[in-house]
C-alpha cells in the first residue's frame, strides 16, 4: 500500500486466528460421535435427514450430497422450495420441519439440525418431532450457550461465536 498501513492484513490475520480457535472448539471424540450416529442408522438402512436455514441450509444441502456421493449413505436435505412453501403454508413456518418429519422421516433415521444461533422455531420444533418419531439426532448450533437447540441431541455440536459467518464456516468444517 503506497503511503500508508495495510488494514487488510490484520483483517485477515485476526479473522483466521479466530476461526482456528473455533474449529478446536469440540474435541475429535465429539465429530468422531456425530459420525458414528449416522454410520450405525446407515448400516442399518436408514437416512439422514439434514436442515438449516440460510447459510445453515446451504450447507443442509452440500452435507446432503456429500454423505450420498463421498460416503455412500442414504441422505436428504429439505429445501426444496415447493416442501418448505408447502408445509409452512399449511401448518406455518416455525412448523414446517416438524411436519415433513412427521411425513419423510422413519423410526431409526437421523436428524442433522443445524441453527447458528439454535433459536430456530421451525428447526427446534423440528428437532422435537424428530425425537418423538425416533430419530437420533444431531444439532449444530452457536451463540448463547444455553440455545434451545443445544441440548436436543444425541450429539449437540456447539460453536462459541456470535458472529453468523464464524458459526457457519465453523458447522461446515466439522461436517
Amino acid at each position: 500500500m503506497i503511503g500508508g498501513a495495510d488494514p487488510v492484513t490484520p483483517y485477515f490475520e485476526k479473522y483466521f486466528s479466530e476461526l482456528t480457535r473455533l474449529f478446536d472448539t469440540v474435541t475429535p471424540d465429539d465429530l468422531i460421535a456425530a459420525a458414528e450416529v449416522i454410520d450405525t442408522a446407515s448400516s442399518a438402512g436408514r437416512k439422514t435427514i439434514v436442515v438449516g436455514n440460510g447459510g445453515s441450509a446451504g450447507i443442509a444441502s452440500h452435507v446432503a450430497v456429500d454423505l450420498v456421493k463421498a460416503a455412500g449413505r442414504r441422505a436428504v436435505a429439505f429445501h426444496d422450495p415447493a416442501l418448505i412453501t408447502c408445509y409452512a403454508n399449511d401448518y406455518g413456518y416455525g412448523n414446517w420441519v416438524a411436519e415433513a418429519m412427521n411425513s419423510y422421516a422413519d423410526p431409526g433415521d437421523v436428524a442433522v439440525l443445524i441453527s447458528s444461533s439454535g433459536h430456530s422455531d421451525n428447526i427446534v420444533n423440528g428437532a422435537k418431532a424428530a425425537s418423538e418419531i425416533g430419530l437420533s439426532t444431531i444439532t449444530l448450533s452457536g451463540f448463547e450457550e444455553t440455545n434451545p437447540l443445544r441440548s436436543m441431541g444425541e450429539v449437540n455440536l456447539w460453536v462459541d461465536s456470535c458472529v453468523y459467518n464464524e458459526v457457519e464456516i465453523t458447522h461446515q468444517v466439522w461436517l
